[in-house]
């Protein structure tokens, strides 16, 4: 190892001094030493900052940061005084007109890298006016504590390790009175929590959906068994909450990081909660996919909207729909949706959505979405628009190749994960579509994450971006 440091322009556990040139894809600063590129965590563009050395690779290394000799103007104190230790908000220290700019750069640099295109064009990012207490579902990691107590909170960054905190200002207030109620309650009937290392105990998490428009609060308790110990004095204390409207047990018995069980009961009242997305109402199940920030997700669904591009003759489909939310929000606006997403359940609560609403315009399908389009396609069902709204992972490629075979006028792609979404996006344009306009939306503000919206038009109609190899 000696010989290898020895090598490199930077030596381990030495410290230098350096200016910070740019932010990673984590928020990271990214500045070099004698053209030897370091990582520091929570240095920003443009400051002079001391640094110990840490961990060096062949071309690049990470180092720590010991003193800001210099700050950027954009650095603020962060409101949260564990933002440092949690791995929740990365860039909180980042005014928030940089971070929705950091954004958007991150987009433009992920559509060049990965995909290969230069000149895109891609909008300033929509922001949020108030950026603080937006989040509308949570899950807190609960865990044994070094002093033998019972550590309830968030994960510190790159780690399983627990930072504790009853107050976290992206989440709903009201969540610091529910994390105490049931600490009180473990603590009062001896209920150890979860060790993940020993895989014992058995409070694994706290997970809570608070809906925006109704104020219903469903809370959830992920369990290492089937029953927790006095389950009806602490159903008695959570309903001293105001709005909290049902209770439930979800049983994950597994070595694993998947927060939730396979089983879910119900400890006390509904097990839903309503929300709206403008007028459509959805009803949210504890399995549910929904968008975590209702401000900005009506933002999203307006640009996915105006993106389409519907007069009402259209045929849609909805690839990744989840409980229907996007469908929903389309189906006025079209002849026909077609949705289909891989979890049986949240198709069965898009069918409730539709009926609450309305809508009689809207098809739900259960699969796969590459197998399920791709075999509608075969059997001459035709969509003028493709709205996809993958998982992080992005689309298959075989529903990509469905895509180019069925030529719809526009694809509509929105991603949680512009780099899979650039990734997808160059294999659409090399089968005949170009980019016409990616727009970021901020679901996420003081993360590192964005949600991406990219449209996308069949190239043999008259108004295309052509995209350069």
């Amino acid at each position: 190892m000696k010989k290898n440091n020895q090598a490199l322009p930077v030596v381990k556990n030495e410290y230098y001094h350096m200016t910070i040139d740019d932010l990673g894809i984590h928020g990271e600063g990214i500045g070099k030493i004698n053209g030897y590129t370091l990582f520091v965590d929570g240095a920003l563009p443009g400051e002079k900052v001391k640094v110990k050395v840490i961990k060096t690779k062949k071309n690049y290394g990470y180092g720590k940061l010991i003193e800001i000799v210099k700050p950027s103007e954009h650095r603020r104190d962060p409101v949260c005084p564990i933002a440092k230790r949690c791995g929740g908000c990365q860039i909180q220290h980042l005014s928030y007109k940089a971070q929705l700019a950091y954004k958007r750069k991150k987009i433009v640099d992920l559509l060049e890298r990965i995909g290969g295109m230069k000149d895109v064009v891609v909008n300033e990012t929509i922001g949020m006016d108030d950026p603080y207490y937006y989040r509308n579902k949570v899950q807190f990691p609960v865990g044994e504590a070094m002093d033998g107590g019972i550590d309830i909170g968030f994960y510190a960054m790159r780690s399983h390790q627990i930072v504790t905190t009853d107050t976290c200002y992206i989440q709903q207030p009201v969540n610091g009175t529910i994390i105490e109620t049931i600490k009180a309650h473990m603590l009062t009937y001896g209920i150890p929590p979860y060790s993940e290392h020993r895989h014992q105990g058995l409070v694994r998490h706290i997970v809570t959906r608070i809906s925006h428009h109704t104020n219903e609060i469903m809370v959830g308790i992920v369990i290492n068994g089937h029953k927790l110990p006095h389950e009806e004095e602490l159903v008695t204390s959570l309903q001293q909450i105001e709005q909290v409207s049902g209770i439930y047990v979800s049983m994950n018995k597994e070595k694993t990081n998947v927060i939730m069980g396979k089983t879910i009961r119900m400890l006390w009242g509904q097990e839903t909660i309503t929300d709206y997305i403008g007028a459509i109402a959805f009803r949210i199940s504890p399995l549910s996919f929904y968008q975590v920030n209702p401000i900005q997700t009506e933002k999203l669904y307006n640009m996915v909207l105006a993106y389409a591009d519907l007069t009402g003759e259209e045929v849609v489909w909805d690839a990744y729909c989840g409980i229907g939310t996007i469908s929903l929000f389309l189906a006025k606006h079209c002849k026909k949706v077609l949705g289909v997403e891989i979890v049986p359940e949240a198709i069965q609560d898009a069918k409730e959505n539709a009926r609450l609403s309305g809508i009689t315009n809207a098809e739900f399908h259960v699969g796969k979405a590459e197998r399920v389009i791709t075999e509608q396609f075969q059997d001459g069902v035709k969509a003028d628009v493709i709205v996809v709204d993958p998982p992080r992972k992005g689309c298959d490629k075989e529903l990509l190749d469905t895509i180019i075979a069925m030529e719809p006028k526009r694809v509509v792609y929105v991603s949680c994960d512009p780099g899979t979404m650039a990734r997808d996006v160059r294999v659409l344009c090399d089968g005949g579509y170009a980019v016409r306009e990616v727009q970021g939306v901020d679901m996420f503000p003081h993360t590192v994450h964005t949600e991406t919206i990219c449209l996308l038009k069949n190239s043999k109609s008259s108004d295309y971006l052509y995209i350069d190899n």
